[in-house]
């Protein structure tokens, strides 16, 4: 359910649960984790696009799961310190709505992509549950704290419009473009020398 390619210095990764909305199993969470692992491995790895199958890119943790204690699993953090600690660029090309606990890995890429009609929502207020540290902290920075705020307390959903004005992404782009113009912006990254990419990155850390 977790399906991961490379080739040119671009890694793939797409969440691939379909009939459930690509919702998130703990194993699917550690295969996502050790996906983006192997890939930061690699000495030629410059970028990689993160998205899902179908018309989700994730409803968040699965439920029946989540009710039997994924929602407190420590692997979502460790998931989201994997993708923040990235040597290249990534990019989440969100070609549906994103909620839950998969807003982590999402806030923790450097660019995020999305179609327009999508949602993006973290409804921990009205689960009972918290959110991880690190997507709490991300949101914050990213939307500013009021706006982080009225995502993680009073549980709104941010459309896609409003998440590009808010800055919680960075470009809309229609489904049929989305891979392409996700990895459009890998180009410049994929024909920079070895560290350079990280070195940057390292600037604005």
């Amino acid at each position: 359910m977790i399906l991961s390619d490379f080739s040119d210095g671009l890694g793939r990764i797409t969440i691939s649960r379909p009939d459930k909305a690509n919702s998130l199993t703990g194993a699917m969470l550690g295969q996502l984790t050790g996906a983006f692992a192997a890939m930061a491995e690699r000495t030629d790895l410059r970028a990689v696009v993160l998205t899902g199958a179908a018309r989700v890119f994730s409803a968040g943790a699965d439920l029946d799961e989540a009710r039997a204690g994924l929602a407190l699993s420590p692997e979502w953090e460790r998931l989201s310190a994997r993708v923040a600690s990235m040597p290249c660029l990534t990019i989440a090309a969100l070609n549906g709505t994103v909620a839950g606990g998969a807003m982590g890995m999402v806030l923790a890429c450097d660019i995020r992509l999305c179609v327009p009609g999508a949602s993006l929502f973290y409804p921990v207020m009205r689960l009972g549950y918290l959110p991880q540290p690190s997507d709490a902290r991300r949101l914050s920075e990213l939307v500013g704290p009021s706006r982080a705020r009225m995502i993680l307390l009073a549980g709104q959903k941010v459309p896609a419009d409003e998440a590009l004005a808010w800055g919680l992404v960075d470009r809309l782009v229609a489904p049929e473009t989305l891979l392409p113009a996700a990895e459009a912006l890998t180009a410049d990254a994929r024909v920079a020398p070895a560290g350079h990419v990280a070195a940057i990155k390292a600037l604005m850390a």
